[in-house]
């Protein structure tokens, strides 16, 4: 097993850079059931906050994790579903910029910035990551799928609230889809809604790794910067990570395969995400794949790991 239950990582994020995540909620549960989510569809659909993993425990793991010299750029409010659905997470972000030097960080898919309370904890944050993707509440619903009561145009003015409050950096995902919302006038509305909110940056993203429904089909590289132009100034193409230098070392199996658990990654990721030479990890993913604690998928030209 791992030595962590909550604490997975640090993983290779495009943005990020090393990401230490921290999981607050059980397996997908969540506000919406997105048509391209990576971790698969949604097994607990909610609004409901409350304590859904024990604060405590999260926070000792983190002062474990300090003690043993962990390193990462930014640690991170991510995994299984919607972390902002746990009411302490606020009390988890100060104890983080109370006790270490790295960044903190929230991805989010902003459907509870509707909250003031939420709002409130989220400014502890040193960057806030949310989702928009849709111009109406027909195409919201068919892309994210969201719980009864959920409302974009009540998203997109908590939006504006929380830019006039957060001190920090704000970062819009917009997440296209071939066939869904990735047409010309589709993303022209989209960048309006953008625009009334001023994030920091705008990040155009596609369904790279396996998503939850064969719908979701990926737009190709070229056209996501054709579509970047929309947005003033123009919106960034998620690059892909780039690795530290990899070292001739033993893989950490439980490590591994607890980051898998939570999202699918190639081989290349994994060897970047540890900093670790491919051929070690080629041999590590072998035979995990032999002992069937994990399985391959193809996805857009590569092999997508996760634990089974």
């Amino acid at each position: 097993m791992s030595r962590y239950r909550y604490l997975f990582g640090p993983v290779p994020s495009r943005r990020l850079g090393r990401s230490l995540g921290v999981d607050l909620v059980p397996f997908k549960t969540c506000t919406l059931d997105c048509l391209f989510c990576e971790v698969g569809a949604t097994t607990c659909s909610t609004l409901a906050r409350k304590e859904y993993v024990p604060t405590d425990e999260v926070i000792a793991e983190l002062s474990d994790w300090f003690r043993e010299g962990g390193g990462a750029d930014y640690i991170t409010l991510a995994g299984s579903g919607e972390p902002t659905l746990h009411v302490n997470f606020g009390r988890i972000l100060e104890f983080v910029s109370d006790n270490a030097s790295a960044a903190t960080a929230i991805l989010s898919n902003g459907t509870l910035l509707s909250l003031p309370e939420v709002r409130e904890d989220a400014c502890r944050a040193s960057l806030v990551k949310v989702s928009l993707s849709a111009w109406d509440q027909a195409s919201y619903e068919r892309l994210h799928r969201p719980c009864t009561g959920v409302s974009l145009d009540a998203m997109v003015e908590s939006y504006v609230k929380f830019r006039d409050q957060f001190q920090g950096k704000l970062w819009i995902e917009v997440f296209l889809l071939k066939g869904v919302n990735a047409d010309d006038s589709q993303v022209a509305r989209i960048a309006r809604l953008v625009d009334r909110i001023g994030p920091d940056r705008v990040h155009l993203n596609t369904a790279v790794r396996p998503p939850a429904d064969p719908l979701a089909v990926a737009v190709s590289p070229r056209r996501l910067l054709e579509l970047s132009a929309l947005f003033s100034p123009p919106a960034e193409v998620v690059a892909s990570f780039r690795g530290k230098e990899a070292r001739d070392i033993e893989p950490p199996r439980t490590e591994i395969l607890a980051m898998l658990k939570r999202r699918p990654c190639t081989a290349e990721q994994i060897s970047a995400a540890f900093g670790i030479a491919r051929p070690r990890v080629n041999e590590t993913v072998r035979h995990l794949l032999e002992d069937n604690e994990i399985e391959e998928t193809p996805s857009d030209g590569e092999t997508y790991l996760s634990a089974t």
